[in-house]
């Protein structure tokens, strides 16, 4: 049973995220007819702080605070594959996101597709890129509502039954009403509650961790004497996985529509790369999340089978005071609901611009757009809470595994694309089929274990294997259509087949 100091602090944080998502109108309210660039990407005008907080509340999300503890809590070193990934992702940004943001302000580009759309002349190859989007978000939506449930139940906050979940759909049945009303504004102004919370609690978390532990030297020794010394140690046949799991996992994230979607919310590549040159300091709330698995390894926290990722709340729940508890369950709740609105909203103009204006109405006027935008979202948001209460949580979590390495498929026709058009789409969409079906296959194959076996080989990532058998048949593909001379759309970018890696002029200027 939750204490009831933890219980009250736990409120107070959700209180104060539910006021500040009806303040969202307040962040650059916009004097513009409704438009989807306004409601979805809130009229490209975050500058570099919220920007910050918009794309690092995005991207780590509260089921990845919670899954990298648990992971460390069972598997050890493996599991800080995720601090390398979140690195690499952030020189990676830097390049792709300022050029991509030029591109898309340029054209009035909204998603990814968008961009695909106009580089190839492909409706087929933006199609798949889309719907490739969509399928992958979908999962990582329902995550965010794994997460909290996780978190909530091991910490007592959670009532079991039905009045659980009432609390998990009034916490959703919120965030879809501010999501609604204002768009991406709504998670933005909640990501600076969620910034806070995090770095506030988890500092204060760590602090005491380590006092009444010892220190980092005694955390790690009495992790070592229950998981067993080289567990915490990377074995030369692990390096080949772990190594191909980072780069491969931050290939991926930012093909989300969801990250992108908070990239294009900036108002200009300035601000782009100077925001992704201060990512890192998520990255090292993320490594302190690591740390805690292994503290409650050395504690001796008993999670549930099957439940690794408890184990940090229930180490908070019997070291921490109950108010800094119920700061940090609060903290992580509120961590879920920023990338979860993003995921909607992301989903949801994906559909409205690359499916719905494109093959069912596209005469569609700028107002229907976002009335069909927000009903979208709503749905994607109901969706995810019936996923969660009618399958199993490790369904959910197969299929979020499935969306990485599918994702991970379209990073020729967006990433390449940005440097160079000689592609051609038709090749494009038979590697992306090749490596949809190859990654789909290993991964089942495995027991739905994205590291897969590579005949007698060493463990490797399934979605970057997958990503090199899609390059091949793009790269072959293409020389064979230019062979045959079979023609390919029209490239709307104004984009030269080559770009060079210096300064463009950048459209949008940057608030200090």
């Amino acid at each position: 049973m939750a204490d009831g100091a933890m219980t009250a602090t736990f409120l107070a944080v959700i209180g104060g995220a539910s006021l500040l998502a009806v303040t969202a109108r307040r962040l650059r309210p916009s004097d513009r007819l409704p438009s989807l660039e306004g409601w979805a990407l809130a009229d490209r005008s975050l500058g570099p702080v919220w920007t910050w907080l918009l794309l690092g509340g995005t991207i780590f999300t509260a089921y990845t605070f919670a899954a990298i503890p648990g992971l460390a809590y069972g598997n050890g070193a493996p599991a800080f594959f995720a601090v390398p990934y979140t690195v690499i992702v952030c020189p990676m940004a830097f390049v792709l996101l300022s050029r991509l943001w030029t591109v898309a302000r340029r054209h009035g580009y909204v998603t990814a597709a968008d961009f695909v759309r106009g580089r190839y002349g492909s409706p087929p190859l933006a199609l798949v890129v889309a719907l490739t989007g969509i399928l992958a978000t979908m999962p990582y939506l329902a995550l965010q509502l794994l997460g909290i449930r996780a978190v909530l139940a091991a910490g007592g906050v959670y009532p079991r039954g039905a009045a659980g979940d009432l609390v998990m759909v009034a916490l959703f049945a919120g965030l879809a009403v501010a999501t609604y009303r204002h768009g991406l504004r709504a998670p933005t102004v909640i990501s600076a509650l969620k910034a806070v919370a995090v770095f506030v609690s988890l500092t204060a978390v760590t602090w005491l961790v380590l006092e009444r532990l010892g220190g980092p030297g005694a955390v790690f020794d009495g992790a070592a004497e229950r998981l067993g010394g080289p567990a915490l140690l990377l074995t030369p046949e692990q390096q080949p996985a772990y190594a191909t799991l980072a780069f491969g996992s931050a290939l991926a994230l930012l093909m989300y529509p969801h990250v992108l979607t908070a990239g294009f919310a900036a108002d200009g590549p300035r601000t782009l790369r100077k925001v992704s040159v201060a990512l890192p300091a998520w990255t090292g709330l993320l490594a302190l999340f690591g740390f805690l698995g292994i503290a409650a390894l050395a504690t001796g926290v008993r999670a549930p089978a099957g439940g690794a990722e408890a184990a940090v709340p229930m180490l908070v729940d019997r070291l921490m005071p109950a108010p800094l508890a119920g700061l940090v369950f609060g903290a992580i709740t509120v961590g879920a609901l920023v990338p979860a609105a993003v995921m909607s909203i992301a989903a949801a103009t994906s559909f409205v611009r690359n499916v719905y204006v494109e093959y069912v109405h596209p005469t569609a006027t700028p107002k229907r757009q976002v009335r069909i935008a927000k009903a979208v979202s709503l749905t994607a948001k109901v969706g995810a809470v019936a996923f969660v209460f009618g399958l199993r949580d490790q369904d959910a979590i197969n299929l979020q595994l499935l969306g990485g390495v599918w994702i991970l498929q379209i990073f020729p026709a967006v990433a390449v694309g940005l440097f160079t058009g000689r592609l051609h789409p038709r090749a494009l969409l038979a590697g992306w089929g090749v490596g949809m079906v190859a990654g789909t296959f290993m991964v089942v194959r495995e027991g739905f274990s994205s590291v897969v076996h590579l005949g007698g080989g060493p463990e490797v990532y399934a979605g970057l294997a997958a990503l090199f058998l899609n390059l091949i048949v793009a790269v072959a593909g293409t020389e064979v259509l230019r062979r045959l001379r079979v023609p390919r759309g029209a490239d709307l970018t104004d984009l030269p087949s080559r770009l060079s890696i210096g300064r463009r002029p950048e459209t949008g200027a940057s608030n200090p």
